[in-house]
């Protein structure tokens, strides 16, 4: 079949095998360009490892440290009818190049939450490796089933307290419009807490403690945002903060957890890029896009893989002591955080409309960035040409 983009409310129904592993090996190269990471961990888990950090956390441990990876994700494979996922060709496309250069991937595609493929993640790590001395836990899912009540939780995207209104994009067309998002009620937090907060990363620590397969000295590593003022109501004051807040504090019973192994467990608050999960947050592909110009200019501009690869070799593996703030939190959003960066977007945020956002912000790169994690939009592929997906 002929692949062309299907985009719906924000969302990329479909997605190109060939350009999907365009995408990936762009960002195997980019790690292959920076060289390899001292005292780089050599058997990971990632746990979310198709999409966006977890599979730039999986590129950056493979090829900047050379280690054995398992993966554990949900995607939709595909068919004679339909493409499979984003996350699904990004998967085949990261086994096919970590075994051309001699790495052992394996990845377990299935539903996370359930203790079933915790267990079957235990038996793959034994026979795989033995232990794994780095787990990364970055999943991205709205929907979450309790493995003891069976209770599925939904996560929503709104402000506490008081209805929200702001500025927003289509992102695809330019318009700029105000948008209002109702108040969240009690149920709303609750339910978007057991999705999103830390209560899955502490089952997975948990059983993986138990069945003995953590290394001595065993890292884990989850990643939250925190975001600027412009975001605040909706984001990290809003429903999805409360989830974020949670997660956060879990790192600390964990690391109290991981004492026998001597291990230590981390949140990394990563800076602002465009993801499925982002595309869909009111107003922030809006301030996203504007960010863009705005760290470019300044040549501070990352995306996920530079993101991690600076994660790794900068923070988590230095060979040094951790550095974090006074939360205990890692931050490698400290470019898009920069008290110049952001007074700068508040000073354009007031005046942005859909006729000067080309000037304002820089669309075509959060429209690019947005097409190319589905495979599309490569100068180096025909997309009117047919192929199998």
């Amino acid at each position: 079949m002929v692949i062309k983009p299907m985009i719906r409310n924000n969302i990329c129904m479909n997605a190109h095998p060939e350009g999907c592993a365009a995408y990936v090996a762009r960002e195997v190269q980019y790690v292959r360009s920076k060289g390899a990471i001292k005292n780089a961990p050599k058997h990971v888990l990632v746990i979310g490892s198709s999409t966006g950090y977890g599979l730039s956390s999986r590129i950056t441990a493979a090829f900047g440290g050379g280690a054995g990876t398992l993966g554990v994700a949900f995607e939709r494979e595909a068919s004679e009818k339909r493409t499979g996922t984003a996350g699904w060709y990004n998967t085949v496309a990261f086994e096919a190049e970590a075994r051309k250069a001699g790495l052992v991937a394996e990845t377990i595609n299935d539903d996370a939450f359930t203790y079933e493929v915790k267990a079957e993640t235990v038996s793959r790590i034994k026979r795989l490796f033995g232990t794994v001395d780095l787990v990364v836990y970055s999943l991205a899912s709205g929907v979450r089933t309790d493995p003891d009540t069976k209770e599925m939780y939904r996560s929503v995207l709104k402000p506490i307290g008081a209805e929200y209104t702001a500025k927003s994009i289509d992102f695809m067309t330019g318009e700029v419009k105000d948008i209002t998002v109702s108040p969240a009620t009690d149920e709303d937090v609750r339910q978007t807490v057991n999705v999103m907060g830390g209560d899955d990363w502490m089952l997975w620590i948990k059983a993986l403690l138990e069945a003995g397969v953590l290394a001595p000295g065993a890292k884990t590593v989850a990643y939250s945002y925190i975001g600027p003022e412009l975001t605040k109501s909706i984001y990290r004051e809003g429903t999805i903060g409360k989830a974020k807040e949670h997660l956060e504090a879990t790192a600390a019973k964990l690391t109290a957890m991981l004492a026998p192994v001597s291990g230590t467990a981390y949140v990394s608050v990563n800076k602002a890029v465009v993801t499925r999960a982002s595309a869909v947050i009111p107003v922030v592909p809006l301030y996203i896009s504007i960010l863009f110009r705005i760290m470019k200019e300044k040549g501070l501009h990352e995306d996920c893989i530079q993101q991690m690869y600076r994660l790794f070799a900068e923070r988590l593996y230095t060979g040094g002591k951790v550095p974090v703030d006074e939360e205990g939190r890692i931050r490698v959003d400290d470019w898009e955080m920069r008290d110049d960066v952001q007074q700068e977007i508040a000073r354009q945020w007031s005046g942005v409309t859909s006729e000067n956002l080309k000037q304002i912000g820089d669309l075509s790169q959060y429209q690019s960035d947005f097409l190319q994690m589905h495979g599309f939009g490569f100068d180096s592929i025909d997309y009117e040409k047919d192929v199998n997906p």
